[in-house]
Formats: structure tokens, C-alpha cells, sequence
């Protein structure tokens, strides 16, 4: 891949696996031929050359990464591979099988729940979120839909923090954080825009989505994913941490984060044990590469979610992104990617200090991809450059 084709993947990854074409798409109605069936699929093999030169010399000398977990798969074929360290104090080689925090990639499995709770007639998508939720949603911000929640085009602005930085967050590792009183801080501000009218990702829309989840259902949110997702697929290996949780239980690489030191050096500063109730619904599952790859044919093959439910995660809204103004990206749960051979991949990523996870694969299920990078500075603005060549790699011939 040449180097102006790698800067588009880049740019089109940043915001997930994840960004979108030039318009916005709308999936066709169920049961037609949409053009995503007439898109490129894969037809190749994985390259495993190139996945394993991806993944080559993780650890504390590298400047990106200390581990990396990789799956591959679909119809075309499989590759596996790890490289790097568990932990740098021992050595240790990086655990193949280990768990790690997937960040954002929980929106998917709350996405999921709630398009099943719509499909049996328990949830209108179109129904305003406080005919559930009463007092939530204030009715000075309109009648924010339960679909506007899961494309994130409700309005809704985020809730306060300790802040952007890595130290201030760092300092806040350990906190307890309530998703109730996150939702109060956010409403008691002014709406960012009339709800349906543009997009802006943000963690609030299913901080929502999950209290309306155990609203409904009448379980915890945690326990509702498990009986609708987690034990269905035999997820074993995926798990949520608890609001006073701070460990990854089980076999696992460690997460680091870079710090930039005054002689120009940088430590290596073990972030694996935090707190992620500040994400809940939104980030803060649990999972391995083996478990994320069931979910993912699972789910696109139609076997979590109904197909006839299943087109709103294959739907981008005609609205345009409120921060950088281009067409919206984000839909239920996934987003859309169009790589510069003309593949079209949908998938999602997500962040927490120290792990880079996504889950990814071309609607017709011909190639696959999973994968937990270990990133050492996992929540910046560029996408991980070992993320980037695994995803080169993966979709690319």
C-alpha cells in the first residue's frame, strides 16, 4: 500500500473503524439487494506476511505498543497471531488468549439489546426516550428518540468529567461514577442542536440507552446483556467490571500508558487497573478476541439481532457531523468504512488507557477482523500506527 492510500485509511479510522464515505448512507429496506451486497468482497486469503510484519517487535522498546492480539477470519480464510508482552517488568510473552477492556466496542452489545427489545415490541424507536424514562429528558431539549440515542443525533450534550487530559483522568482512576447523576449534569445544560438534525458521538446517548435498557427489562444492565447476548453465544470470556470494579479477572497483557519525561525519555506507567463506571454502557466491557469474533458473525449474520432490526446498524442518518461538518458516520452500534479499493467495511472501535480493541467485517461476512492492541498511548487523537497496519492488512491485497 502506498503511502497516500495509507494517510486515507488513517483519516477514515480516527473517529472508528470507522469513518464513511463521502455521502451518507441509508441501508436498503429489508429483503431488497442493497449496494452493499454489490460492493468488493474479499476474495483472498489474509495476508499473513504482512499481518505478522504489522505486528512485529511489540514491547517496551517499541514506541506504540508493548502487545498485540489478532484474529482474522471469514469465508476467505484465517490467520492468528500475537506479539509483544504481557508485562515489562517480567518479560513475559503477551497472553494469545488474554482479555482486555474493548472500550467503546461495548456500544455495540447495548445497541444490540436494545434493537432486540424493539423487535419484540417492548421499545419504539421512534418513541420519545421520556415516555420510558420520565423526567429524564427535558422537555425543553424536544422529543429525543430512542433511535436518535443509538445514532447519536439526540442532542444531547456530554456530561462533566474530570477532564481531557491524561494526568487529570489519572487522578480520577479510582472514582465511583453514578450513570443517574451523569445524566442529570447532562441535561441541566442547553442542547447542542434540535434533536435528529446532526450527529456527535458522545458517550452520553448510551449512558441513556443503558438506564432505559434496565428500565425495561427490569435487570440490571450487566445482567440484561448476559441473558440476551453474553450466555446465548457462550461468551465466556466477556464480562463488565462492576461500578466498584477495577481489575481485568483472568489471564490478561497488561496496559500501559507513555509518559514523556524532562531528559526526553518516557515512562511506561501501568494503567491496567481503573475504574470504567464513567463509561458503563458506553465502554467499559470486558472481552477477548475469540469472543468478539462470535459476536461479530453472530450479529451480522442475524442470529442476535432480527434482520428485519438488524438494517438500523447498516444505516447512517442524512444529517452531518457537528464537529468537523462532513457527512455522519456513526449508526447503531457500528459505522462504515470504505477502503481505497473500493471494500466497505462496517465495524467499531474503541479506547481505554492502555487497550485499543475493534471488531470489523465486510457485511457478507467474508473477512473478519479482531484485534486488542496494547497501545501506549491508547486514547490519542491519531489512530495507532499497529492498529492502522493490522487494519491495512487485514482488508487490503
Amino acid at each position: 500500500m502506498n503511502a497516500r492510500m495509507r494517510t486515507l485509511v488513517a483519516a477514515a479510522l480516527v473517529v472508528g473503524i470507522a469513518s464513511g464515505p463521502a455521502v451518507a448512507h441509508a441501508a436498503s429496506p429489508p429483503g431488497s439487494v442493497s449496494s452493499e451486497w454489490m460492493a468488493p468482497s474479499v476474495s483472498t486469503p489474509p495476508n499473513a506476511a504482512a499481518l505478522e510484519a504489522a505486528i512485529a517487535g511489540l514491547g517496551p522498546q517499541h514506541r506504540d505498543a508493548t502487545a498485540a492480539l489478532v484474529r482474522v477470519g471469514g469465508t476467505a480464510g484465517r490467520w492468528q497471531g500475537s506479539s509483544g508482552v504481557a508485562d515489562i517488568r517480567t518479560g513475559r510473552d503477551a497472553v494469545e488468549r488474554g482479555r482486555f477492556r474493548a472500550g467503546s466496542v461495548t456500544k455495540t452489545f447495548t445497541a444490540a439489546v436494545v434493537l432486540q427489545l424493539a423487535a419484540e415490541g417492548r421499545l419504539d424507536l421512534d418513541g420519545p426516550v421520556r415516555r420510558h424514562l420520565p423526567g429524564t429528558v427535558p422537555a425543553r431539549y424536544g422529543a429525543v428518540t430512542v433511535r436518535q440515542l443509538l445514532n447519536h443525533t439526540s442532542g444531547i450534550p456530554a456530561a462533566g468529567g474530570p477532564g481531557d487530559s491524561f494526568e487529570a483522568q489519572w487522578e480520577h482512576r479510582f472514582d465511583v461514577t453514578d450513570p443517574h447523576e451523569q445524566i442529570a449534569d447532562a441535561v441541566a445544560k442547553e442542547r447542542e442542536f434540535v434533536p435528529g438534525t446532526a450527529q456527535h458521538y458522545l458517550n452520553i446517548n448510551y449512558t441513556v440507552l443503558g438506564v432505559l435498557i434496565e428500565k425495561v427489562t427490569g435487570m440490571r444492565y450487566e445482567e440484561a446483556v448476559g441473558a440476551q447476548i453474553l450466555k446465548p453465544l457462550g461468551l465466556h470470556g466477556t464480562s463488565f467490571p462492576g461500578r466498584n470494579g477495577t481489575r481485568i479477572h483472568g489471564p490478561h497483557n497488561r496496559g500501559y500508558q507513555a509518559i514523556p519525561q524532562a531528559d526526553g525519555s518516557r515512562e511506561l506507567r501501568d494503567v491496567t487497573e481503573w475504574n470504567s463506571s464513567d463509561r458503563w454502557a458506553a465502554g467499559d466491557i470486558i472481552s477477548t478476541t475469540a469472543d468478539l469474533e462470535r459476536f461479530t458473525v453472530a450479529l451480522f449474520g442475524g442470529r442476535v439481532v432480527p434482520k428485519d432490526r438488524l438494517e438500523e446498524m447498516f444505516t447512517v442518518p442524512d444529517v452531518r457531523d457537528r464537529v468537523s461538518g462532513k457527512p455522519a458516520v456513526m449508526t447503531a452500534g457500528l459505522s462504515r468504512l470504505v477502503l481505497p479499493d473500493g471494500t466497505v467495511a462496517w465495524g467499531k472501535t474503541g479506547g481505554r488507557h492502555g487497550y485499543n480493541t475493534a471488531i470489523g467485517a465486510t457485511r457478507d461476512l467474508s473477512r473478519t477482523l479482531v484485534y486488542s492492541v496494547n497501545a501506549t498511548d491508547a486514547k490519542g487523537q491519531d489512530m495507532n500506527r499497529v492498529a492502522l497496519g493490522i487494519v491495512m492488512a487485514a482488508f487490503t491485497t
